[in-house]
């Protein structure tokens, strides 16, 4: 290959370098970051109380149940799976309790995340530097939507 092809070539392979680096960094430019703090979205959902008093409910309800077979069964191996399909089962209620919580709560992320354009949500607490902190207008568009009974 002669020397002129070798820096055509060079020239050729630098140019679509520096292209390729603009688009990426003008990707970038569009990407907007938001940030939530998951535990405070979670413990303002208006119907988290509430959940949460059902699945205490559930959980006493199991343990009186699991304690008086408990205590009629002699054996500690019995006993102990009678106390670990106990919690197997509070568990399982829980997530079904949760679920729709943690349902609405995607979607209210959504929807602020769309109205603010931004395209990207991480917990806050990943980002460093820059962001928005959209955690506020996630609990008020989940009262917002609860009031409204949607």
């Amino acid at each position: 290959m002669s020397a002129t092809k070798k820096i055509i070539c060079s020239l050729v392979v630098a140019l679509t370098a520096v292209s390729l680096g603009c688009a990426i960094a003008s990707a970038a430019d569009d990407e907007r970051v938001g940030g939530i703090d998951p535990q405070k979205v979670l413990f303002q959902h208006p119907k988290y109380d509430q959940t949460l008093k059902q699945i205490k409910n559930i959980a006493d309800q199991k343990q009186n149940e699991a304690k008086v077979q408990i205590d009629k069964e002699s054996d500690n191996n019995k006993k102990a799976e009678i106390f670990q399909a106990m919690r197997k089962e509070i568990a399982e209620e829980e997530q079904k309790l949760m679920q729709p919580l943690f349902k609405e709560i995607d979607l209210a992320i959504r929807n602020v995340a769309t109205v603010k354009k931004i395209t990207v949500v991480v917990d806050k607490t990943a980002l460093f530097y820059g962001g928005v902190d959209i955690t506020d207008d996630v609990v008020q568009e989940l009262k917002k939507k609860n009031a409204s009974g949607s």
